[in-house]
């Protein structure tokens, strides 16, 4: 199976009609990501090489920012604050100076950067919060535990540690922390050793590493 088979799948269901409904209803000039990459994650990762997902929330809000990745923006926008914190703490693991934001080289290796909720509208963080992505994106991650074998998953923060009843823990490995936002980041993400950790991992399954490095 590829993933348009399972996107078809879920398209099909009345939760992702109401998605459909509710983004023909509002002004897509308003709506970030741009429509057409809305599944940017699904484009940039193939099914088949995925290796990593690290779960966000939704999208940033603001122009020009939002790229489909979680975490990640468009090259040459200003790294908004998390994603600084995650920078810094592969500087401290692997001593790379990463300064371009955008994350789809981690992506085009086999991480999965997925948000929960996939669109929000300007300037209004968490607004397409029950319109329906939430189901998607859980089908998605339980999809991925059901056919897939020793994934890593890290998941940053309260909230996407909710997500850990969606994984089977005995096919898969499961990397926590605070997030890395700057109200938590020092309790916990920074430190964390997770990029090192993940590649640890993959090493032992003899699948190759995440190249962290921009």
């Amino acid at each position: 199976m590829e993933w348009l088979d399972f996107i078809n799948s879920e398209r099909d269901k009345e939760y992702f009609k109401n998605i459909d409904f509710f983004l023909e209803s509002i002004d897509k000039s308003s709506v970030f990501p741009p429509i057409e990459k809305i599944f940017n994650a699904f484009d940039v990762t193939e099914l088949e090489n995925i290796k990593v997902i690290i779960l966000g929330q939704d999208p940033y809000h603001g122009e020009g920012q939002a790229n489909g990745l979680a975490f990640s923006v468009n090259d040459g926008v200003i790294i908004p604050p998390s994603l600084r914190n995650i920078f810094k703490e592969i500087k401290r693991e692997y001593g790379y100076d990463i300064k371009n934001g955008d994350l789809t080289p981690w992506a085009r290796q086999g991480v999965f950067l997925l948000n929960s909720i996939l669109t929000v509208e300007k300037s209004k963080p968490e607004s397409h919060r029950n319109i329906g992505w939430e189901t998607f994106t859980d089908n998605t991650i339980s999809f991925l535990s059901e056919k897939k074998e020793n994934l890593v998953f890290m998941l940053w923060g309260n909230y996407a540690k909710t997500k850990k009843n969606l994984i089977d823990v005995d096919k898969h490995y499961i990397l926590e922390s605070t997030h890395p936002s700057p109200f938590s980041a020092h309790r916990g993400f920074l430190g964390c050793d997770h990029f090192v950790k993940c590649n640890d991992i993959l090493r032992s399954k003899n699948i190759d590493i995440i190249n962290w490095d921009i």
